[in-house]
Protein backbone atom coordinates (compact mmCIF):
# COMPACT_ATOMS: atom_id res chain seq x y z
CA UNK A 1 0.00 0.00 0.00
CA UNK A 2 2.70 2.36 0.60
CA UNK A 3 4.40 1.95 -2.53
CA UNK A 4 0.98 2.62 -4.30
CA UNK A 5 0.11 5.48 -2.19
CA UNK A 6 3.64 7.16 -3.33
CA UNK A 7 3.26 6.10 -7.08
CA UNK A 8 -0.48 7.66 -6.94
CA UNK A 9 1.33 10.86 -5.52
CA UNK A 10 3.91 11.36 -8.22
CA UNK A 11 1.60 10.96 -10.58
CA UNK A 12 -0.58 13.78 -9.08
CA UNK A 13 2.42 15.87 -8.81
CA UNK A 14 3.41 15.28 -12.40
CA UNK A 15 0.21 16.31 -13.60
CA UNK A 16 0.12 19.20 -11.87
CA UNK A 17 3.44 20.30 -12.95
CA UNK A 18 2.78 19.32 -16.81
CA UNK A 19 -0.09 21.35 -16.83
CA UNK A 20 1.74 24.24 -15.23
CA UNK A 21 4.54 24.49 -17.78
CA UNK A 22 1.84 23.54 -20.65
CA UNK A 23 0.62 27.01 -19.62
CA UNK A 24 3.53 28.64 -19.22
CA UNK A 25 4.60 27.60 -22.60
CA UNK A 26 1.96 28.88 -24.56
CA UNK A 27 1.89 32.44 -22.68
CA UNK A 28 5.19 32.65 -23.26
CA UNK A 29 4.97 32.63 -27.05
CA UNK A 30 1.56 34.67 -27.29
CA UNK A 31 3.70 37.55 -25.31
CA UNK A 32 7.03 36.92 -27.60
CA UNK A 33 4.80 37.48 -30.93
CA UNK A 34 3.60 40.82 -29.21
CA UNK A 35 5.38 43.48 -30.92
CA UNK A 36 4.29 46.36 -28.28
CA UNK A 37 6.15 44.08 -25.81
CA UNK A 38 9.94 45.56 -25.01
CA UNK A 39 12.93 42.73 -25.55
CA UNK A 40 15.46 45.09 -23.86
CA UNK A 41 15.66 47.33 -20.57
CA UNK A 42 17.70 50.61 -21.00
CA UNK A 43 21.11 50.03 -19.94
CA UNK A 44 21.63 49.67 -16.58
CA UNK A 45 24.50 51.68 -13.96
CA UNK A 46 27.97 50.00 -14.50
CA UNK A 47 28.27 46.75 -12.89
CA UNK A 48 31.26 46.02 -10.79
CA UNK A 49 32.20 42.73 -13.32
CA UNK A 50 34.65 42.15 -15.67
CA UNK A 51 32.37 41.49 -18.04
CA UNK A 52 29.30 43.71 -19.67
CA UNK A 53 26.10 42.26 -18.89
CA UNK A 54 23.81 44.99 -20.24
CA UNK A 55 21.25 43.33 -22.43
CA UNK A 56 23.15 43.98 -25.52
CA UNK A 57 26.27 42.68 -24.98
CA UNK A 58 25.05 38.42 -25.03
CA UNK A 59 21.81 38.87 -26.47
CA UNK A 60 19.50 36.26 -25.27
CA UNK A 61 22.85 34.36 -23.64
CA UNK A 62 24.23 35.51 -19.73
CA UNK A 63 27.64 34.29 -19.72
CA UNK A 64 29.66 34.74 -16.39
CA UNK A 65 32.04 33.51 -13.40
CA UNK A 66 32.96 33.93 -10.08
CA UNK A 67 35.58 32.91 -8.06
CA UNK A 68 35.85 33.42 -4.46
CA UNK A 69 38.69 32.05 -1.70
CA UNK A 70 38.57 32.66 1.86
CA UNK A 71 41.69 31.89 4.46
CA UNK A 72 40.45 31.61 8.34
CA UNK A 73 42.41 31.73 11.07
CA UNK A 74 42.04 31.33 15.16
CA UNK A 75 44.70 31.02 17.43
CA UNK A 76 44.39 28.84 20.81
CA UNK A 77 41.63 29.45 23.01
CA UNK A 78 39.78 27.93 26.26
CA UNK A 79 39.39 24.29 25.74
CA UNK A 80 39.89 22.36 29.21
CA UNK A 81 39.15 19.19 27.86
CA UNK A 82 40.07 16.65 24.83
CA UNK A 83 38.33 17.93 22.21
CA UNK A 84 35.16 15.90 21.10
CA UNK A 85 35.06 13.95 17.36
CA UNK A 86 32.90 17.73 15.97
CA UNK A 87 34.91 20.16 17.93
CA UNK A 88 36.19 23.48 17.21
CA UNK A 89 40.07 22.68 17.31
CA UNK A 90 41.04 24.76 20.59
CA UNK A 91 44.68 24.64 19.23
CA UNK A 92 45.92 27.86 16.41
CA UNK A 93 44.97 26.65 13.57
CA UNK A 94 44.22 28.25 9.82
CA UNK A 95 42.20 26.78 6.75
CA UNK A 96 41.73 28.12 2.71
CA UNK A 97 38.63 27.49 0.89
CA UNK A 98 38.01 27.90 -2.63
CA UNK A 99 34.82 28.22 -4.78
CA UNK A 100 34.61 28.72 -8.37
CA UNK A 101 31.16 28.83 -10.09
CA UNK A 102 30.17 29.20 -13.97
CA UNK A 103 26.87 30.91 -14.85
CA UNK A 104 25.51 29.55 -18.12
CA UNK A 105 21.99 30.80 -19.01
CA UNK A 106 20.29 30.90 -22.67
CA UNK A 107 16.13 32.89 -23.20
CA UNK A 108 14.83 30.93 -26.54
CA UNK A 109 11.95 33.19 -25.38
CA UNK A 110 11.36 36.43 -23.48
CA UNK A 111 9.93 34.69 -21.12
CA UNK A 112 11.54 31.08 -20.51
CA UNK A 113 15.50 30.84 -19.44
CA UNK A 114 17.53 28.03 -19.34
CA UNK A 115 20.24 27.51 -16.62
CA UNK A 116 23.33 25.66 -16.33
CA UNK A 117 26.05 26.34 -13.57
CA UNK A 118 28.84 24.04 -12.99
CA UNK A 119 30.72 24.33 -9.86
CA UNK A 120 34.05 23.56 -8.25
CA UNK A 121 35.21 23.36 -4.62
CA UNK A 122 38.21 23.43 -3.14
CA UNK A 123 40.61 23.97 0.11
CA UNK A 124 38.22 23.11 3.44
CA UNK A 125 37.31 24.90 6.57
CA UNK A 126 38.78 25.19 10.33
CA UNK A 127 38.20 21.59 12.06
CA UNK A 128 36.17 20.30 8.91
CA UNK A 129 34.07 22.57 9.25
CA UNK A 130 32.65 21.11 12.25
CA UNK A 131 32.22 22.45 16.32
CA UNK A 132 30.43 26.11 15.58
CA UNK A 133 26.14 26.11 14.85
CA UNK A 134 26.97 28.97 13.42
CA UNK A 135 29.77 28.18 11.20
CA UNK A 136 32.58 31.07 10.00
CA UNK A 137 32.70 30.40 6.18
CA UNK A 138 29.27 29.91 4.03
CA UNK A 139 31.71 28.26 1.51
CA UNK A 140 32.62 25.22 2.72
CA UNK A 141 31.56 21.94 2.03
CA UNK A 142 31.05 19.85 5.05
CA UNK A 143 32.21 16.81 3.90
CA UNK A 144 36.51 16.50 3.43
CA UNK A 145 35.59 13.31 1.62
CA UNK A 146 34.02 14.43 -1.52
CA UNK A 147 35.55 15.32 -4.47
CA UNK A 148 37.10 18.08 -5.91
CA UNK A 149 36.24 17.50 -9.33
CA UNK A 150 33.28 20.12 -11.36
CA UNK A 151 30.06 19.10 -10.40
CA UNK A 152 26.69 20.78 -11.70
CA UNK A 153 25.04 23.50 -9.32
CA UNK A 154 22.22 24.73 -11.06
CA UNK A 155 20.26 22.89 -13.94
CA UNK A 156 17.25 24.68 -14.04
CA UNK A 157 14.47 25.91 -16.01
CA UNK A 158 12.97 29.03 -15.28
CA UNK A 159 9.13 30.46 -16.75
CA UNK A 160 7.85 33.69 -16.66
CA UNK A 161 3.58 33.69 -17.03
CA UNK A 162 3.19 37.31 -17.62
CA UNK A 163 -0.05 38.36 -15.58
CA UNK A 164 0.12 42.44 -17.13
CA UNK A 165 0.80 43.90 -19.89
CA UNK A 166 3.20 46.69 -18.24
CA UNK A 167 6.39 45.28 -18.91
CA UNK A 168 9.02 47.25 -16.56
CA UNK A 169 13.45 46.56 -16.28
CA UNK A 170 14.46 43.87 -14.04
CA UNK A 171 15.77 44.68 -10.66
CA UNK A 172 17.11 41.62 -10.03
CA UNK A 173 18.31 40.71 -13.17
CA UNK A 174 22.03 38.44 -12.65
CA UNK A 175 22.52 34.91 -13.20
CA UNK A 176 19.15 33.48 -12.15
CA UNK A 177 17.12 35.74 -13.64
CA UNK A 178 18.71 37.09 -16.55
CA UNK A 179 15.21 38.65 -18.60
CA UNK A 180 16.41 42.06 -19.29
CA UNK A 181 12.60 43.25 -18.95
CA UNK A 182 9.29 41.48 -16.88
CA UNK A 183 5.84 41.96 -16.61
CA UNK A 184 5.06 44.17 -13.31
CA UNK A 185 2.89 41.03 -12.17
CA UNK A 186 3.47 37.47 -13.23
CA UNK A 187 4.05 34.14 -12.48
CA UNK A 188 7.29 32.35 -12.02
CA UNK A 189 7.59 28.87 -12.31
CA UNK A 190 11.04 27.21 -12.05
CA UNK A 191 11.89 23.08 -12.11
CA UNK A 192 15.12 21.11 -11.81
CA UNK A 193 18.19 21.34 -9.72
CA UNK A 194 18.63 24.63 -7.61
CA UNK A 195 19.35 25.84 -4.14
CA UNK A 196 16.72 26.34 -1.81
CA UNK A 197 18.32 29.61 -0.21
CA UNK A 198 18.30 31.20 -3.74
CA UNK A 199 14.96 32.10 -3.61
CA UNK A 200 13.59 31.70 0.17
CA UNK A 201 14.75 33.94 3.24
CA UNK A 202 16.91 36.48 1.09
CA UNK A 203 18.37 39.47 2.54
CA UNK A 204 19.72 41.75 0.52
CA UNK A 205 22.49 42.75 3.45
CA UNK A 206 22.74 39.43 4.78
CA UNK A 207 22.98 36.69 2.42
CA UNK A 208 25.80 36.91 0.11
CA UNK A 209 29.58 35.48 1.70
CA UNK A 210 31.61 36.41 -1.34
CA UNK A 211 30.52 40.07 -0.48
CA UNK A 212 29.04 40.60 2.84
CA UNK A 213 29.28 38.75 5.46
CA UNK A 214 30.92 35.17 5.84
CA UNK A 215 28.83 32.90 9.01
CA UNK A 216 26.06 30.90 8.20
CA UNK A 217 24.40 32.09 10.71
CA UNK A 218 24.59 35.71 9.70
CA UNK A 219 23.65 34.97 6.16
CA UNK A 220 21.11 32.55 6.61
CA UNK A 221 18.06 31.76 8.99
CA UNK A 222 20.08 29.03 10.96
CA UNK A 223 16.63 28.12 12.09
CA UNK A 224 15.99 27.11 8.55
CA UNK A 225 16.95 23.42 7.79
CA UNK A 226 16.09 23.94 4.38
CA UNK A 227 16.55 20.92 1.94
CA UNK A 228 19.89 20.58 0.49
CA UNK A 229 22.59 18.14 -0.20
CA UNK A 230 26.01 18.69 1.35
CA UNK A 231 27.23 20.78 -1.60
CA UNK A 232 24.19 23.21 -0.58
CA UNK A 233 21.81 22.14 -3.91
CA UNK A 234 18.87 20.45 -4.23
CA UNK A 235 15.99 18.96 -6.95
CA UNK A 236 12.86 20.63 -6.65
CA UNK A 237 9.85 22.91 -7.87
CA UNK A 238 9.10 26.11 -7.17
CA UNK A 239 5.99 28.57 -8.07
CA UNK A 240 6.04 32.35 -7.52
CA UNK A 241 4.11 35.42 -7.77
CA UNK A 242 5.58 38.64 -7.83
CA UNK A 243 4.03 41.63 -8.13
CA UNK A 244 5.31 45.90 -7.37
CA UNK A 245 4.22 45.26 -3.20
CA UNK A 246 3.45 41.62 -2.32
CA UNK A 247 5.60 38.47 -3.32
CA UNK A 248 4.50 35.07 -2.45
CA UNK A 249 6.57 31.56 -3.75
CA UNK A 250 5.69 27.90 -2.47
CA UNK A 251 8.75 25.53 -3.32
CA UNK A 252 8.53 21.18 -2.98
CA UNK A 253 12.51 19.96 -2.59
CA UNK A 254 13.90 17.10 -2.04
CA UNK A 255 15.68 16.35 1.20
CA UNK A 256 18.99 14.46 1.61
CA UNK A 257 18.91 10.34 2.25
CA UNK A 258 20.53 10.75 5.50
CA UNK A 259 21.66 14.08 7.68
CA UNK A 260 24.18 16.22 5.66
CA UNK A 261 24.53 13.75 3.09
CA UNK A 262 25.11 14.46 -0.63
CA UNK A 263 22.65 11.52 -2.24
CA UNK A 264 18.80 12.78 -2.14
CA UNK A 265 15.77 10.70 -1.40
CA UNK A 266 13.34 10.55 -4.37
CA UNK A 267 10.38 8.65 -1.70
CA UNK A 268 8.28 11.74 -2.08
CA UNK A 269 5.73 10.27 -0.12
CA UNK A 270 8.30 10.11 2.82
CA UNK A 271 10.80 12.85 2.21
CA UNK A 272 10.18 16.40 0.82
CA UNK A 273 10.43 20.02 1.72
CA UNK A 274 7.08 22.17 2.05
CA UNK A 275 8.58 25.32 1.63
CA UNK A 276 6.13 28.64 1.97
CA UNK A 277 7.15 32.28 2.36
CA UNK A 278 4.86 35.41 1.80
CA UNK A 279 7.21 38.99 0.81
CA UNK A 280 5.58 42.44 1.65
CA UNK A 281 7.39 45.69 0.24
CA UNK A 282 7.05 48.96 1.64
CA UNK A 283 8.76 52.28 1.35
CA UNK A 284 8.49 55.35 4.60
CA UNK A 285 9.77 58.06 1.37
CA UNK A 286 12.10 58.04 -0.83
CA UNK A 287 15.65 55.84 0.06
CA UNK A 288 13.85 54.54 3.24
CA UNK A 289 12.43 50.99 1.50
CA UNK A 290 12.17 47.54 3.55
CA UNK A 291 10.95 44.42 2.94
CA UNK A 292 9.43 42.01 5.13
CA UNK A 293 9.36 37.99 4.70
CA UNK A 294 7.57 35.65 6.70
CA UNK A 295 8.67 31.91 5.99
CA UNK A 296 7.15 28.88 7.08
CA UNK A 297 8.59 25.29 5.98
CA UNK A 298 7.94 21.58 7.14
CA UNK A 299 10.37 18.66 6.38
CA UNK A 300 9.41 15.03 5.59
CA UNK A 301 12.52 12.75 6.27
CA UNK A 302 14.35 9.97 7.48
CA UNK A 303 14.95 11.60 10.60
CA UNK A 304 16.51 10.04 13.88
CA UNK A 305 15.00 11.00 17.58
CA UNK A 306 16.59 12.53 20.19
CA UNK A 307 14.29 11.03 23.09
CA UNK A 308 14.68 7.71 21.77
CA UNK A 309 18.65 8.05 21.00
CA UNK A 310 19.12 9.48 24.93
CA UNK A 311 16.97 6.64 26.49
CA UNK A 312 18.59 3.70 24.45
CA UNK A 313 21.81 4.82 26.06
CA UNK A 314 20.43 5.42 29.61
CA UNK A 315 18.80 2.15 29.67
CA UNK A 316 21.97 0.27 28.31
CA UNK A 317 20.65 -0.51 24.44
CA UNK A 318 23.69 1.68 22.85
CA UNK A 319 27.41 1.99 24.28
CA UNK A 320 27.00 5.62 22.86
CA UNK A 321 24.76 8.05 22.34
CA UNK A 322 23.86 7.67 18.52
CA UNK A 323 20.57 9.42 16.82
CA UNK A 324 21.58 7.22 13.61
CA UNK A 325 20.15 4.40 15.15
CA UNK A 326 16.96 6.09 15.69
CA UNK A 327 15.77 6.90 12.42
CA UNK A 328 12.24 6.68 11.19
CA UNK A 329 10.87 7.45 7.61
CA UNK A 330 8.04 10.25 6.97
CA UNK A 331 9.16 12.49 10.25
CA UNK A 332 7.94 15.80 10.02
CA UNK A 333 10.20 18.48 11.09
CA UNK A 334 8.88 22.26 11.13
CA UNK A 335 10.33 25.61 11.40
CA UNK A 336 9.05 29.22 11.32
CA UNK A 337 11.38 32.82 10.30
CA UNK A 338 11.15 36.27 10.29
CA UNK A 339 13.44 38.30 7.58
CA UNK A 340 12.82 42.32 7.65
CA UNK A 341 15.46 44.81 5.76
CA UNK A 342 15.18 48.61 6.01
CA UNK A 343 17.18 51.23 4.48
CA UNK A 344 17.92 54.51 6.51
CA UNK A 345 18.50 56.90 3.53
CA UNK A 346 20.93 56.29 1.19
CA UNK A 347 23.95 55.03 2.44
CA UNK A 348 22.65 52.67 5.69
CA UNK A 349 21.05 49.95 5.48
CA UNK A 350 19.82 47.25 8.87
CA UNK A 351 18.15 43.70 8.83
CA UNK A 352 17.10 41.47 10.95
CA UNK A 353 16.39 37.62 11.38
CA UNK A 354 14.00 35.48 13.87
CA UNK A 355 13.43 31.18 13.39
CA UNK A 356 12.86 28.79 15.33
CA UNK A 357 12.24 24.71 14.56
CA UNK A 358 10.57 21.96 16.18
CA UNK A 359 13.70 19.99 18.39
CA UNK A 360 12.48 16.69 18.69
CA UNK A 361 14.15 15.32 15.70
CA UNK A 362 17.47 15.26 14.58
CA UNK A 363 18.96 18.76 12.45
CA UNK A 364 18.90 17.39 8.93
CA UNK A 365 20.32 19.47 5.99
CA UNK A 366 21.51 23.00 6.97
CA UNK A 367 23.12 23.48 10.70
CA UNK A 368 22.27 22.13 14.28
CA UNK A 369 20.50 26.05 15.33
CA UNK A 370 16.97 25.42 16.80
CA UNK A 371 16.10 29.19 17.38
CA UNK A 372 18.15 32.25 16.43
CA UNK A 373 17.89 35.94 16.67
CA UNK A 374 20.33 37.84 14.03
CA UNK A 375 20.62 42.14 13.94
CA UNK A 376 22.95 43.49 11.49
CA UNK A 377 23.23 46.11 9.56
CA UNK A 378 25.85 47.68 6.38
CA UNK A 379 27.39 51.48 5.14
CA UNK A 380 28.70 52.17 2.01
CA UNK A 381 31.80 54.21 1.92
CA UNK A 382 31.01 57.04 -0.19
CA UNK A 383 31.39 59.93 3.09
CA UNK A 384 35.11 58.49 2.74
CA UNK A 385 34.89 58.43 -1.26
CA UNK A 386 34.78 54.86 -1.43
CA UNK A 387 31.27 54.59 -3.12
CA UNK A 388 31.35 50.80 -4.13
CA UNK A 389 32.81 49.92 -0.70
CA UNK A 390 30.99 48.49 2.09
CA UNK A 391 31.14 47.47 5.87
CA UNK A 392 28.98 45.60 8.30
CA UNK A 393 28.78 44.60 11.34
CA UNK A 394 26.25 41.54 13.09
CA UNK A 395 25.07 40.10 16.14
CA UNK A 396 23.49 36.45 16.25
CA UNK A 397 22.02 34.46 18.80
CA UNK A 398 21.85 30.56 18.45
CA UNK A 399 20.05 28.20 20.33
CA UNK A 400 18.81 24.34 20.43
CA UNK A 401 16.24 22.65 22.25
CA UNK A 402 16.11 21.30 25.64
CA UNK A 403 16.22 17.37 24.12
CA UNK A 404 18.92 17.85 21.59
CA UNK A 405 21.05 20.14 24.67
CA UNK A 406 20.71 16.70 26.31
CA UNK A 407 22.05 14.26 23.67
CA UNK A 408 24.83 16.71 22.79
CA UNK A 409 25.52 16.62 27.17
CA UNK A 410 25.68 12.91 27.19
CA UNK A 411 27.73 12.67 24.61
CA UNK A 412 26.18 12.31 21.38
CA UNK A 413 27.21 13.77 18.32
CA UNK A 414 24.89 15.66 15.03
CA UNK A 415 27.01 15.78 11.83
CA UNK A 416 28.23 19.25 13.06
CA UNK A 417 28.54 19.37 16.49
CA UNK A 418 29.51 17.05 18.90
CA UNK A 419 32.59 17.92 22.35
CA UNK A 420 31.55 14.48 23.93
CA UNK A 421 30.29 16.12 27.12
CA UNK A 422 28.23 19.78 26.59
CA UNK A 423 27.97 22.60 29.60
CA UNK A 424 25.18 24.40 27.88
CA UNK A 425 24.45 27.93 26.79
CA UNK A 426 23.72 29.88 23.86
CA UNK A 427 26.03 30.77 21.14
CA UNK A 428 27.04 34.12 20.07
CA UNK A 429 28.30 35.41 17.48
CA UNK A 430 29.80 39.11 16.30
CA UNK A 431 31.14 39.75 13.01
CA UNK A 432 32.10 42.69 11.09
CA UNK A 433 33.98 43.00 7.54
CA UNK A 434 35.02 45.77 5.09
CA UNK A 435 34.80 44.34 1.85
CA UNK A 436 36.84 46.76 -0.30
CA UNK A 437 36.03 46.88 -4.29
CA UNK A 438 39.74 47.29 -5.89
CA UNK A 439 38.87 47.21 -9.45
CA UNK A 440 35.84 46.63 -11.79
CA UNK A 441 34.98 42.93 -10.74
CA UNK A 442 37.69 42.17 -8.35
CA UNK A 443 37.36 42.85 -4.49
CA UNK A 444 39.29 42.10 -1.10
CA UNK A 445 37.86 42.00 2.18
CA UNK A 446 38.73 41.18 5.91
CA UNK A 447 36.50 39.93 8.29
CA UNK A 448 36.38 39.28 12.09
CA UNK A 449 34.21 37.06 13.83
CA UNK A 450 34.08 36.87 17.89
CA UNK A 451 32.54 33.76 18.68
CA UNK A 452 31.58 32.52 22.83
CA UNK A 453 30.58 29.23 23.73
CA UNK A 454 31.52 27.63 20.37
CA UNK A 455 29.16 24.62 19.78
CA UNK A 456 26.73 25.92 23.17
CA UNK A 457 29.34 24.44 25.27
CA UNK A 458 30.39 26.80 27.68
CA UNK A 459 33.50 25.46 29.47
CA UNK A 460 35.24 26.32 25.70
CA UNK A 461 35.66 29.86 24.12
CA UNK A 462 35.33 32.26 23.67
CA UNK A 463 37.76 32.15 20.22
CA UNK A 464 38.84 34.76 17.75
CA UNK A 465 38.38 34.13 13.89
CA UNK A 466 39.87 35.87 11.07
CA UNK A 467 39.50 35.54 7.42
CA UNK A 468 40.91 37.52 4.50
CA UNK A 469 38.75 36.89 1.32
CA UNK A 470 39.40 37.54 -2.59
CA UNK A 471 36.92 37.71 -5.36
CA UNK A 472 36.68 37.73 -8.48
CA UNK A 473 33.10 38.44 -10.27
CA UNK A 474 32.91 38.12 -14.10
Amino acid sequence: MARRSSRSFRVRRAAVVAACWAIALLTGRAHAKNPEQPETAPRPEAQATFLDHSPEAFGPFWVGAEVNSILQHHGDFHAPRPSGPHSLQGQSESALSGLLTLFFAYRPLPTTEVIVDPEMALGGGLSQATGLAGFSNLDVVRNPTLSHAPYPARVELHQIIPLSQQWVPNEDRGPISSMPMVPLHRIELRAGKMSTADLFDINPAGSDSHLQFMNWAVDNNGAYDYAADTRGYTYGFVVEYQGPRIEARLGEMLMPKVANGIDLDWDLANSRADNLELELKYSVRPDWRGTLRLLGYQNHANMGSYAEAIAAFANGVDATPNIELHRKKGRVKRGVGLNVIQELGPLVRVFGRAGWSGGDYESFAYTEIENTVALGGDVTGAKWRRATDRVGLAFVSNGISSLHAEYLSVGGSGFILGDGYLRYARERIFEQYYNVHVWRGAFLAEDVQFVTNPGYNADRGPVWIFSARAHLEF
